[in-house]
């Protein structure tokens, strides 16, 4: 029996801790034998399909496949799902809802990078583009430091109001509401962009001596939102050098691999690091890797399944696709 988990089923489930705890570890493993990947191709029409397999950590019996649909002016713009599989026995455990596992991985391992790289005094945090993986971000890197206030904007005021709104009531910070990402890379220590531009929001006469930068948005070709210029200057780290060149911030702006200074495992285990000074410019630049769907995945299956052993309902439903 497959156990399905929508997303009122994955909130009940995962825990901002547990998850950069377990996305640190996942950091940190040795590599996997087998090389993940990302594969995507567009439709007919506005969307886009991706798949992300296979997940795998050393430590976890079972295996992931993401399949998601991307519509940007749907809301949510990405549905799908994830196929949490046996690794033994291929047996289809669970089918969890894709966008909100998404903004929970891509969002907290943001935040696990960007605390990772940023000032240690660093206490500012802007954002460019308040969806739902910048406000993942803000609450896992408010986890991890204080942040004495948050500047943000949006191309839509409406939503960066309401989110403006739900980040002071959940947080207990200030947030102040400015036009454009240059206003608020003027007024941060951290940055994050968290966009579908396709054309640059930020460049190097932006940057402050000392600030982190964040790049979410530009994970598929034609997407960007650091300048060349910008990158060329900064301290680059990624999740996964061949994936950021093929399609993520740095080949998409015409960079090659000597722009880039390391991967977050080689911080996090001391390999590369973090910064040369306080006035070192940091760019984390992540794409976003299968295993990181695995790590949560399996986080809210064995949780949903702990809740049902204990009797508890209404943590997911089952079904047999095999009758």
């Amino acid at each position: 029996m497959t156990l399905i988990l929508g997303r009122s089923d994955l909130l009940g489930v995962l825990d901002t801790h547990t998850c950069v705890d377990r996305l640190w570890s996942g950091f940190t493993a040795d590599p996997a034998a087998i090389e993940g990947q990302r594969v995507r191709t567009g439709l007919p029409g506005p969307g886009t399909a991706t798949a992300l397999l296979p997940g795998l950590l050393p430590d976890v019996p079972a295996y992931s496949v993401k399949v998601n649909a991307e519509f940007p002016d749907a809301r949510p713009a990405v549905r799908g799902v994830v196929c949490l599989h046996d690794l033994v026995s291929g047996e289809l455990l669970a089918l969890l809802d894709s966008a909100t596992l998404t903004a929970w991985r891509t969002g907290l391992a943001a935040a696990l990078g960007t605390h990772s790289l940023a000032r240690y005094d660093a206490d500012v945090l802007g954002i460019v583009g308040c969806g739902a993986q910048a406000g993942l971000c803000a609450r896992g890197l408010i986890g991890l430091r204080p942040i004495s206030h948050m500047v943000v904007a949006d191309t839509d005021r409406e939503r960066a109001d309401a989110f403006a709104g739900r980040c002071s009531t959940e947080f207990g910070v200030a947030v102040h509401l400015v036009d454009g990402a240059t206003a608020v890379a003027a007024q941060s220590d951290i940055v994050l962009t968290a966009t579908r531009a396709r054309q640059t929001v930020l460049d190097r006469d932006d940057a402050r001596p000392g600030a982190h930068y964040t790049s979410l948005g530009a994970d598929e070709p034609g997407r960007g939102e650091l300048s060349a210029d910008l990158l060329r200057a900064a301290r680059v780290i990624v999740d996964d050098l061949a994936l950021a060149l093929a399609d993520g911030p740095v080949g998409n702006a015409g960079l090659d691999a000597s722009a880039v200074h390391g991967t977050l495992r080689d911080v996090l285990t001391g390999a590369t690091a973090a910064r040369d000074s306080d006035d070192t410019i940091t760019v984390y630049a992540p794409i976003g890797l299968p295993w990181q769907d695995l790590a949560l995945a399996w986080l809210a299956y064995r949780a949903a399944e702990d809740a049902e052993g204990r009797g508890e309902s209404g943590t997911g439903a089952r079904f047999d696709f095999l009758e």
